[in-house]
């Protein structure tokens, strides 16, 4: 049997009909070799049974899944790029593939493509991804998942034979395809869409969608649209919040970027910090520095500003405010709660969580460019001192400007201090992603179509986050 019995169709996408989404068909590619497929996320929607022929069948040529989207619906959309709106976006490199249920938790998710070919909304492009790209995108979501970031999961990634002209890279590139497992693929955009043409009415449609498939508890809230708007507010400052700890700049903040269920996806010229630097940015185009580190928070509740002012056709804009209120005090709240499991530490009153957290930037930013971002949360991890100071940092820990974060952390409790029996934390180094590392893994397939330091990459990925068993992280 092609799928597993916990396989559990459910195209609800299709029953917004056609003011949201276009039917679409793949493109036919000269070749699909594949790259990548996650045996886990597959799992966890009944599609591990599937045989690599199978697998490249629905993936590579996306023949239909059973009892599932036929044919694939682009969605339309609009957004804010750099803060500049832009009523020409949509699905234009991409699809929605196929819902599905997850087998314990009944979730719906999507399965969305990325370089699956034009549609409608393609404008200039070709609709193709480069395999660099795709394999880009592959690391940053295995990383982001151990780190405990809400984040779709690259769920395939399948090479297409074709030769790509890009202008921002050595072409021609290798070509590919990625599938994406995610919550959703609503965006604030598509919001943006309906309240730019002023239907009122498919604002309310929408939101009848998103309440029902992913808030199905606020079905009978007297406001209907505010009470989602509080939804998105709290996972969108749960998402910043657990950037942040990550150290992870996502590079492309754009409403269209941004999804309804507060998960991470479409990762482009993304990075993670080489050490503390608030201005830190990703993208070679970013000259504002409008999206680096330190201003993340800032861009976030400003794309919540629109997706409010979307919905003020349909709310009194004294219930949007108040929402929108909610979001500095619930990232405040979160950025300790992220901070404090990076630590791996128990949280104790709310003062003390956050001195003890505000002590710690005030000694990561003491140790500049000494101090690497994710090693200082590796050497630290579970408050283990004597481990620390002992380490290959321990001398930089010596130094007065670490005292007061030492002697507060000393105040708490170990969570779960068996982890640190795991074999990764006898490392002197932990598990990181940076730029420089992400190339090499690039330079070995493009020049000797070597695919073993991408595999090896992904192996040690996984024994990181089974060893840091943080929360939110999948399963």
């Amino acid at each position: 049997m092609p799928v597993s019995p916990a396989y559990t169709p459910d195209p609800k996408l299709q029953d917004l009909g056609p003011q949201f989404a276009d039917p679409v068909r793949a493109e036919r590619f000269p070749q699909t070799i594949l790259r990548f497929r996650n045996h886990r996320a597959a799992a966890t929607v009944g599609l591990d049974t599937l045989t690599d022929d199978e697998w490249i069948a629905h993936f590579g040529r996306f023949e239909p899944l059973p009892g599932n989207l036929d044919p694939p619906l682009a969605q339309r959309y609009h957004g804010h790029q750099f803060r500049v709106y832009n009523p020409e976006l949509g699905d234009g490199r991409g699809f929605t593939f196929a819902q599905m249920r997850e087998a314990e938790s009944g979730r719906l998710l999507d399965l969305g493509t990325k370089g699956s070919g034009r549609t409608p909304w393609s404008r200039s492009g070709d609709g193709k991804l480069t395999l660099k790209g795709g394999v880009r995108e592959v690391l940053a979501t295995a990383m982001l998942e151990a780190l405990g970031v809400p984040t779709s999961r690259s769920f395939s990634l399948i090479e297409t034979g074709e030769e790509l002209e890009r202008g921002d890279e050595p072409s021609p590139t290798r070509s590919s395809v990625l599938v994406r497992l995610s919550h959703s693929h609503i965006r604030f955009g598509s919001f943006q869409r309906h309240a730019f043409f002023e239907r009122a009415d498919r604002i309310g449609q929408l939101t009848d969608y998103v309440i029902a498939n992913y808030d199905p508890e606020l079905a009978g809230a007297k406001d209907r649209p505010a009470a989602m708007l509080r939804a998105v507010i709290a996972r969108s400052a749960r998402l910043t919040a657990s950037w942040m700890a990550a150290g992870f700049v996502h590079g492309v903040l754009n409403t269209d970027n941004m999804n309804m269920t507060g998960e991470s996806f479409d990762y482009g010229p993304y990075r993670f910090l080489p050490h503390n630097d608030p201005n830190f940015t990703a993208a070679y185009f970013d000259h504002a520095g409008l999206y680096s580190f330190g201003r993340q928070p800032e861009a976030v509740f400003w794309n919540l500003q629109q997706l409010a002012g979307s919905l003020g056709l349909v709310v009194e804009s004294d219930a949007l405010v108040e929402a929108l209120n909610g979001f500095a005090p619930a990232y405040r709240d979160e950025l300790m709660a992220a901070m404090i499991g990076r630590l791996g530490v128990i949280p104790r009153e709310p003062d003390e969580n956050a001195a003890l957290v505000q002590a710690m930037f005030r000694a990561i930013a003491e140790g500049g460019e000494r101090l690497r971002w994710e090693p200082f949360f590796f050497d630290w991890f579970c408050g283990d001192e004597g481990r620390a100071l002992k380490g290959v940092r321990g001398d930089l820990y010596w130094d007065p400007a670490f005292e007061e974060f030492r002697n507060l952390l000393a105040k708490f409790t170990p969570d779960r201090p068996e982890r640190l029996a795991d074999p990764y934390f006898s490392r002197p180094e932990p598990e990181e992603l940076l730029i420089d590392e992400i190339e090499a893994i690039w330079a070995a397939i493009a020049e000797a179509d070597d695919w073993s330091p991408f595999a090896a990459k992904l192996a040690s990925i996984e024994r990181a986050r089974l060893a840091w068993r943080l929360p939110g992280q999948g399963t």
